[in-house]
């Protein structure tokens, strides 16, 4: 067997694991599945979506994260996430202090969406070098809204919200500040900082706007492995093919200087922060200008196609394949 490398699991070995290992059962609305972040769970007049994702690669605002990154993946299926628990593993030496913040930052969020923060379990243990967050998030949503990463459909308009690489951005400015002030201004790190929360890394509003749209017929929350991966998730899911317009593709000034400095494609690092939306034409330019009226940044990258006709970008008037991130982009930097 190939040894596993870092980052997210092979596409082919994960499908593999999943169709071999996990199970039906008739109230699962949706299960398991290469892009599907959430299981939904038939409750009667509405589902419960079911959600987990731990927390590795910060330490600073690890509650915080933990937080809106699971909290996306229910909004990201249309639903509203309504409780959260949370697996905290923090390393020998840790202070009782730097615990307590884990746990204000956990509070705070919940609190922020209105989210009730109800369990979870708590330890010190050497099996860690730093601290890690396994939320697990809980939400509901009406069958009529339900959003699936599977559900894109050939000549859907491919749509995506505020810019690439927001996640990547601010864990740059913040890991690195020190660095790249040497290069770029003390005002444009902190324009960078601020993307945690400006233009923040939350769909739950992206996701409210568009989900009561039937014609809206898929919604992914892209992170690790960037836009790029995100989409060749939306496209295996929903057995379409896929063209992206490289140069519609919004990338803030901020992020070009900081991946060019690094040499990362932003096309390829976290972008949690980012909703892709599928969409039929017919209601496109609506639910675009719905977001913008939102304040929220929305462009048009892409369409879906028949699966024969593969999943390619056009950039500079080429054609060429769309890149698939196992490895995060930022790995460059943070190994």
């Amino acid at each position: 067997m190939d040894e596993l490398q870092t980052g997210k699991i092979d596409s082919a070995v994960l499908d593999r694991l999943i169709s071999k290992y996990t199970h039906p059962h008739p109230r699962i609305v949706l299960g398991p599945g290469i892009g599907e972040d959430a299981a939904v769970i038939d409750m009667g007049d509405r589902c419960l979506i079911a959600k987990t994702d731990p927390i590795t690669h910060v330490t600073g605002e690890i509650g915080y994260y933990a937080v809106h990154i699971n909290a996306n993946d229910i909004a990201a299926t249309g639903g509203t996430p309504v409780w959260f628990l949370a697996t905290i593993l923090m390393p020998e030496q840790t202070r009782s202090d730097e615990l307590e913040q884990v746990f204000a930052q956990i509070s705070t969020s919940c609190k922020n969406l209105g989210v009730t923060f109800c369990g979870g379990h708590t330890e010190v243990t050497s099996g860690v070098n730093n601290p890690i967050v396994v939320g697990q998030m809980l939400g509901e949503v009406d069958k009529s809204r339900l959003k699936p990463t599977s559900g894109a459909k050939p000549g859907d308009d491919l749509i995506m919200t505020k810019w690439a690489a927001i996640e990547a951005t601010s864990i740059m400015a913040i890991d690195c500040g020190a660095e790249l002030t040497k290069r770029f201004s003390e005002d444009m790190i902190a324009r960078a900082r601020r993307y945690l929360y400006d233009p923040g890394i939350s769909v739950i509003q992206d996701s409210r706007i568009v989900a009561g749209y039937p014609q809206v017929h898929a919604l992914h929350d892209p992170t690790e492995g960037g836009i790029a991966t995100g989409i060749h998730e939306m496209a295996y899911a929903s057995k379409s093919g896929v063209e992206v317009w490289y140069d519609q593709i919004p990338i803030s000034e901020e992020t070009a200087a900081l991946c060019g400095f690094y040499e990362i494609d932003p096309l390829g690092t976290f972008a949690s922060g980012a909703l892709l939306i599928a969409s039929d034409p017919s209601v496109s330019d609506e639910v675009i200008d719905q977001l913008r009226a939102g304040g929220i940044n929305a462009a048009r990258i892409g369409r879906f196609t028949d699966p024969e006709a593969g999943i390619y970008m056009v950039k500079n008037g080429s054609r060429e394949p769309l890149p698939h991130y196992n490895q995060d982009e930022i790995s460059k930097i943070f190994g």
